[in-house]
């Protein structure tokens, strides 16, 4: 049986933290792949990036294999054509202004960016494109299992303290991006940890909070950073009660001026729990950023999530749980997983049958109905790819409700057979 009372903690990291940094170069690199291959009128179903980021004081390194449109190429001395680094290290600096570092350790227009990029490898590229068992359908572009989670603890259908911990960072980075007043001063990297109380198996109140954000004012402490970012802390949890002993840790070490690459080195795929559910749901171990949708590391987790959303939307379990499974080169799924956690309306045999009725979970098919072929990735890069609002460009189409009526539809006509 589900515990009903206990303490939950979740945490989120900025759009500076330096593995973010690096998670947002990446996905800038996809969506420059799939921006170019539109313009230039090449299929993007063609698109392949599979890009990791390095970064560290006034230093990033890009590496990785694509396969491009021509017009990202340039003819070596041989007349071979071989990637044009100058396009993906525009791609680079604009995401590191963006974020807002203009720092003596790492500046967007100082940092010196070495872009190691190849030809997608023969091997990975058959097991896609020409998968014997396809019947017009590419395989899956790797092995993997992937997790999709929905409960009703926030209107997102999110887990609250992970939701409540990127809510806090997000507005902080607003404030910070607009000059709102002394939160002007903030830098761009910053952590939060969020502990809710659960009662009777419901989100209740907070009982500790975390922040650590980089400032660029020297002579503040940690109980002026509390002064400056208390009021967003507040307004991110909106509703949820902050408990009369909630425990506060604002900079707990002090002093944070230097921060991002320049304090820590970062990497492309470190956060991948702060990407997903925040510890309240499994994770199959792959990483998002970098990586084009045929990478069912990616694409099959928004499946996974559209799905087990949409099943909650519906009011068909308040907790759900899917787990999907592919092998390199296969279309479908080896193995569709449920679990509602004791709290489904109908058995989740039924619901396994159901999902295979309403979406077709082949990498191709899950292209297709959330439309992913589009340079609509750099905005997943930080506070998290789910429980975010779809956007008109096409973003975040996974977090749309549309399968309700169908599900229910599935359902009824399954009970009934």
């Amino acid at each position: 049986m589900a515990r009903k009372n206990y303490l939950f903690t979740s945490e989120s990291v900025s759009e500076g933290h330096p593995d973010k940094v690096c998670d947002r170069i990446s996905d800038e690199i996809v969506d420059l792949v799939y921006r170019e291959a539109r313009k230039t009128g090449i299929d993007p179903w063609q698109v392949r990036v599979a890009c990791e980021t390095l970064a560290t004081t006034n230093r990033v390194v890009i590496a990785g294999e694509v396969r491009v449109p021509d017009s990202l190429l340039k003819k070596d001395k041989a007349g071979n054509l071989v990637i044009n680094p100058s396009r993906f290290r525009s791609a680079a600096r604009r995401a590191i202004r963006a974020i807002g570092y203009e720092q003596d350790g790492f500046h967007w227009k100082k940092a010196k960016i070495d872009v190691l990029l190849h030809s997608q490898s023969a091997d990975i590229a058959q097991g896609v494109d020409n998968a014997a068992d396809r019947q017009g359908e590419e395989g899956a572009g790797d092995q993997g299992i992937m997790f999709g989670y929905a409960c009703t603890e926030t209107p997102e259908l999110m887990p609250a303290p992970l939701y409540y911990a990127h809510k806090i960072l997000e507005l902080m980075a607003e404030a910070r991006h607009k000059g709102e007043g002394e939160a002007a001063k903030l830098g761009p990297d910053a952590k939060s940890q969020v502990t809710v109380r659960y009662v009777d198996g419901k989100p209740a109140e907070v009982t500790s909070i975390v922040v650590s954000t980089q400032h660029m004012d020297g002579s503040w402490d940690s109980k002026k950073v509390r002064q400056v970012v208390e009021p967003y802390v507040l307004e991110a949890l909106g509703d949820l009660p902050v408990a009369k002993d909630c425990q506060w840790y604002v900079n707990p070490t002090g002093k944070f001026v230097i921060g991002g690459p320049d304090g820590d080195a970062g990497l492309t795929g470190r956060k991948i729990i702060v990407d997903t559910y925040g510890g309240a749901a499994p994770h199959g171990g792959g990483a998002f950023s970098g990586k084009d949708t045929t990478k069912v590391d990616r694409s099959a987790a928004y499946a996974a999530r559209y799905l087990a959303k949409n099943i909650v939307a519906a009011g068909l379990a308040e907790r759900c749980t899917i787990q999907l499974s592919y092998a390199i080169g296969v279309a479908q799924p080896l193995s569709v997983y449920i679990d509602t956690h004791g709290t489904g309306k109908v058995d989740e045999s039924v619901l396994e049958k159901a999902v295979r009725e309403v979406m077709d979970l082949s990498p191709s098919g899950i292209r297709r109905t959330l439309d992913l072929n589009k340079p609509i990735y750099a905005k997943t890069a930080a506070y998290g790819h789910f429980g975010r609002r779809a956007g008109r460009d096409g973003s975040f189409s996974w977090e749309r409700t549309n399968l309700v009526k169908p599900l229910k539809q599935a359902v009824k006509a399954l009970a009934a057979a």
